[in-house]
């Protein structure tokens, strides 16, 4: 399945100041989400964002909601973002059916929300370079078992090209800036 730029939406799950410097490789982490939203705003696909328990786990990354713009982030006490009613929602009325997820913890909180979406006939896609938890190998298993689900897996600079394309335009010089 080829992922189109005009039934795609994207998830930024749980990208929080309180955990994040505890996630592994968090720097290279940090950069990849932030290259990956930069593409999806030249690519013009919708972000969601996510928020875990923000009074305790606190906003999302400074830097990344930079990158972001203006957005409404949504707030959620439910590991899976399906699990809330205003996420669901929102994804519904996006009338989108391929869910570009990124974000922490791939293990809990990616993890759940990848199951919930392919049960709810939706198509994730786990960006690999752009997920992490505390521990490297719990990534790993859960991107094993997301696999498994139904999810697509790929990189950040896979998934721009192939939202983008083609070649020679001003959309693939933008996307060619951000991943060199």
């Amino acid at each position: 399945m080829r992922i189109s730029q005009t039934d795609t939406i994207a998830v930024v799950v749980d990208i929080q100041q309180l955990l994040f410097p505890h996630i592994h490789e968090s720097e290279q982490l940090e950069k990849n989400c932030n290259i990956l939203i930069e593409g999806l705003k030249v690519l013009q696909v919708p972000i969601l964002v996510t928020q875990q328990y923000t009074k305790r786990l606190l906003p999302t990354l400074d830097s990344l909601s930079a990158s972001i713009g203006q957005y409404e982030p949504i707030e959620k006490m439910a590991f899976s973002c399906c699990d809330e009613p205003v996420f669901a929602e929102e994804l519904a009325l996006s009338g989108k059916h391929t869910v570009i997820l990124f974000g922490i913890e791939t293990h809990v909180c990616v993890l759940q929300t990848c199951i919930d979406l392919v049960h709810s006939g939706y198509q994730p896609v786990v960006v690999y370079d752009c997920v992490g938890s505390r521990n490297p190998m719990d990534k790993e298993i859960a991107i094993q078992r997301m696999r498994q689900e139904g999810a697509i897996i790929t990189s950040k600079e896979s998934l721009l090209f192939e939202l983008t394309r083609t070649s020679g335009t001003d959309t693939f010089k933008a996307i060619s800036k951000l991943v060199k």
